[in-house]
């Protein structure tokens, strides 16, 4: 067997995956270095996703002309001259590897000048050899040009995503660091699109403003505490605007965005009373750690911390979140604002103010009474269509009506010729002539008598398979009915959401949903599906949208299925919900009519059966 001795260039290649696997692993160390210069301005610009161009431009202390062949050696930092300097550090970046692993894999300009010299430096590298370098004129600090990524790394770079996604991780990215350092301010171009400009005032709350928007701010609540060797300062938000993942977790650590399981899990296990199961809390804490306690050495891309003592911090970072929110009143507030502007001043004062109008008192009322009534009624009243896109109707909101008018006007189901296929069973046409409602046990479960078997019908089950059915087939028909909103629902995105909802907007359009941009990062939710009028509408969008934000989302016809199923599940009427004798009826008739009647999308069964056979074995009228 021989052994080869292998060359720098492919040395540096194979330790460039280590830390740059994206263009976001590429701006991060690029940022993360600018920061640590003490720059207080950093602007960040990128072009097809960061793929074709990356441009980092700071005001900090920059690097000496002597030196600038240096940054890009491996293993060559300003930060640490020992090991035992890992024990104290206060940098984010030490490893000395991301210039060298950047210019090993793309083609990099940097630009540098310190405050004491004249003139500034250009130096050239690509693949990780020296091109050019001259003097040359340029303000304080450091810009930094990547090109191509990937160029001569090519397998590497066919694992890429589409230029919007990679785009979309950038933004993310950028968020947090704007999060992490409120004291520096930061402006991301994209495109040649100004995403956001923080104003670098040390206002963290400001900054939670501008990336997620009015409606998040207002549900926070600041969150100061002291534990063993270390303080947390930061927000918490109140347990209405949980979501469905954790991407609205951030923790900090030194000024350091970091992912940590234990940090995470105290803080869940502190929201656990407040919020249902596989629902997620949004918060925002920065933690001031003893250097000595954590070792952020664990992985090259520096997101992974360990923590001493971590049982210890577990109990007192989940008894501190507990207790700061046992000191608020979590009952919902409701305000009744002032009437809404005509639409033509409201888009131009929102497009001033990027606030979102509420509605007029009454149409606050309106809207509650509306969907209060849901829960008692499944549907509503015939609708009248409006003229819209050919795939889709969209209806003018009217007075809600019982389940049997949602079932028989709103959309009529086929007729239940499917019973025909069961004569002689159970569940048969001549079998449905003889049913018997006994009656509702538990606000759940209806109760139903025929012949010698009791019947027992999963109310949330068997409405969850009506409005999933009727979904499919309308999404298959490409006429999947809109309910009009009026007023709009304004919903604020992250970067990453708003990617994911760009690409996958068609999605969007055909499961029903309206929306249109109404400036920044907002966009007017100005309709729904028609058969989830009434469920939380910007709550369903948003989970909808949490769930496309997982990579696991390839809209496939098995992950639209996924997502109607979901719709579905969301809206239907609820256990612990009372229904009257003809809803139950209405919802029972259009069950029947179903190819498969039997089970929910998600495979639970929507009704079980106990024979009169049974039933006097239990009572001992049968003995065996």
């Amino acid at each position: 067997m021989k052994i080869n001795v292998l060359d720098h260039q492919t040395i540096d290649k194979i330790a460039a995956g280590e830390v740059v696997e994206r263009p976001s692993s590429v701006v991060k160390e690029l940022v993360e270095n600018a920061i640590d210069s003490g720059a207080d301005a950093v602007t960040v610009e990128i072009k097809d996703g960061g793929i074709s161009l990356i441009r980092v431009t700071d005001n900090g202390g920059g690097i000496e002309k002597s030196q600038i062949r240096n940054a890009f050696l491996r293993h060559a930092t300003s930060k640490i001259s020992t090991a035992e300097d890992l024990t104290d550090l206060v940098s984010l970046g030490f490893r000395g590897e991301a210039l060298a692993s950047i210019a090993a894999v793309s083609m990099v300009e940097a630009v540098s000048k310190v405050e004491e010299d004249l003139t500034g430096i250009r130096y050239v590298i690509e693949g990780g050899l020296e091109k050019e370098m001259e003097e040359v004129g340029a303000p304080n600090g450091t810009t930094i040009l990547v090109r191509n990524l990937f160029y001569n790394t090519l397998p590497r770079k066919k694992f890429l995503k589409q230029p919007q996604t990679e785009g979309s991780y950038v933004a993310d990215l950028m968020e947090h660091l704007a999060l992490s350092h409120p004291q520096v301010s930061f402006q991301f171009i994209m495109n040649g699109q100004n995403r956001f400009h923080t104003s670098g005032n040390n206002d963290l709350k400001e900054i939670i403003y501008r990336i997620y928007g009015k409606d998040i701010v207002k549900e926070l609540q600041t969150f100061q505490a002291r534990g063993d060797g270390f303080t947390v300062d930061g927000f918490l938000g109140r347990p209405i605007i949980n979501r469905s993942n954790r991407n609205y977790e951030l923790f900090y650590i030194n000024g350091r965005f970091i992912k940590s399981s234990l940090i995470g899990k105290a803080v869940e296990d502190g929201y656990k009373e407040y919020l249902m199961q596989h629902k997620f809390p949004f918060c925002v804490l920065h933690f001031t750690i003893d250097t000595k306690r954590i070792d952020v050495n664990v992985h090259p891309t520096k997101m992974e911390v360990r923590i001493a003592g971590g049982q210890e911090f577990y109990e007192q970072v989940r008894e501190m979140v507990y207790n700061r929110l046992h000191e608020q009143e979590m009952i919902p507030e409701i305000t009744l604002d002032r009437p809404s502007k005509t639409e033509p001043a409201l888009k131009a004062e929102q497009s001033r103010t990027q606030e979102p109008a509420a509605p007029e008192p009454f149409e606050t009322k309106r809207i509650a009474q509306e969907k209060e009534n849901r829960t008692q009624s499944l549907v509503r009243e015939e609708p009248h269509y409006r003229t819209g896109s050919p795939n889709r109707r969209t209806e003018t909101a009217g007075e809600p009506k019982s389940a049997c008018a949602e079932v028989k006007k709103t959309e009529p189901a086929p007729k239940p010729e499917q019973l025909g296929l069961f004569d002689g069973k159970l569940l048969s046409a001549d079998a449905r002539e003889h049913y018997r409602l006994i009656g509702q046990l538990f606000d759940t479960y209806w109760l139903i008598s025929y012949q010698d078997k009791l019947m027992i019908v999963d109310q949330h089950a068997a409405h969850e398979k009506v409005k999933y059915e009727r979904l499919i087939r309308q999404f298959q028909e490409h006429s999947i009915v809109s309910q009009h909103l009026n007023p709009p629902v304004i919903v604020t995105l992250s970067g990453r959401e708003k990617a994911c909802l760009l690409q996958h907007m068609a999605d969007f359009e055909a499961l029903g949903f309206v929306l249109e941009e109404f400036g920044g990062n907002d966009y007017a939710l100005s309709g729904v599906p028609l058969d989830l009028y009434g469920y939380q509408e910007a709550g369903l969008f948003y989970e909808l949208l949490d769930e496309m934000t997982e990579e696991t989302f390839a809209g496939t016809p098995e992950s639209i299925r996924m997502k109607i199923a979901s719709m579905a599940c969301k809206a239907a009427v609820k256990g612990n919900a009372r229904m009257n004798a003809q809803e139950a009826d209405a919802l029972i008739d259009e069950l029947l009519s179903l190819q498969n009647p039997y089970q929910c999308p998600h495979g639970r069964p929507t009704m079980i059966t106990m024979s009169k056979y049974e039933l006097e074995k239990k009572f001992k009228r049968i003995v065996t």
